[in-house]
């Protein structure tokens, strides 16, 4: 997304009038905003010119939207996910798959729009100012690619939200991290996200970054917070 370009959003839903309503909404703020009825036209559109994020509807024929949110974890475009389903069951599964964020449905949109505004705050292009990738007991997390390179080469695929997470953590070692602080730092300070969710987002972290060596890197220190037990360097 160059700096001078309105920020594409592409909204898929099977519902004609839900997908009318966003998308109308969105132009009158700011963003170039396109529909898709099915996972099958978003990957037309996919094909195409990318969007810089997804509204992803959780419930629709054919593939579903975890199905699209597992296809695309880590391989495409931020994900916000809707559902009508709005248990915290489903909450935690969209999050486990992929998802960046998750609103039940009906959604204000103004909400919605402030969930997007903050999955694009997140930082995805821009250099660090001393080096652009962070190394830490053999792996490497590139600042730029957004990639997490494992001691034996191999290349993780992490969600923007991942992303944003591990490199809050690399970037504050051996530092005891809130929830909140965590929250602020990797996705963005005005967007709800519920304990659960976080501890989500830690589970699947860790085990990203389970190499077989045993060494846990992230550790939870209760009644306190989290903290990245690891030498990190800034290479």
């Amino acid at each position: 997304m160059s700096a001078d370009s309105a920020p594409r959003i592409l909204v898929v839903d099977d519902d004609p009038g839900i997908r009318e309503v966003l998308c109308d909404y969105l132009v009158q703020h700011g963003y170039e905003a396109s529909g898709a009825a099915s996972a099958a036209e978003m990957d037309r559109a996919l094909a195409g010119r990318e969007p810089d994020l997804i509204v992803l509807d959780l419930m629709m024929p054919g593939e579903d939207g975890l199905s699209v949110c597992r296809r695309l974890s880590g391989k495409g475009p931020p994900i916000v996910m809707l559902s009508a389903m709005g248990g915290d069951t489903d909450r935690i599964i969209g999050l486990e798959l992929g998802a960046d964020d998750y609103l039940a449905k009906p959604c204000n949109p103004r909400e919605l729009l402030a969930r997007i505004r903050a999955v694009l705050r997140r930082p995805r292009e821009d250099a660090a100012p001393n080096g652009n990738a962070l190394g830490f007991a053999g792996w490497r997390l590139d600042l730029i690619r957004r990639e997490l390179t494992r001691p034996d080469g191999e290349v993780i695929a992490l969600s923007a939200g991942e992303f944003a997470l591990l490199r809050a953590f690399a970037e504050s070692p051996g530092r005891v991290l809130t929830r909140d602080q965590l929250l602020e730092k990797a996705r963005g300070a005005d967007t709800e996200v519920f304990d659960r969710a976080m501890d989500v987002q830690i589970s699947r972290l860790r085990r990203k970054l389970d190499d077989g060596s045993g060494l846990e890197l992230i550790q939870t220190l209760r009644g306190e917070g989290y903290m990245f037990d690891v030498r990190v360097e800034r290479r």
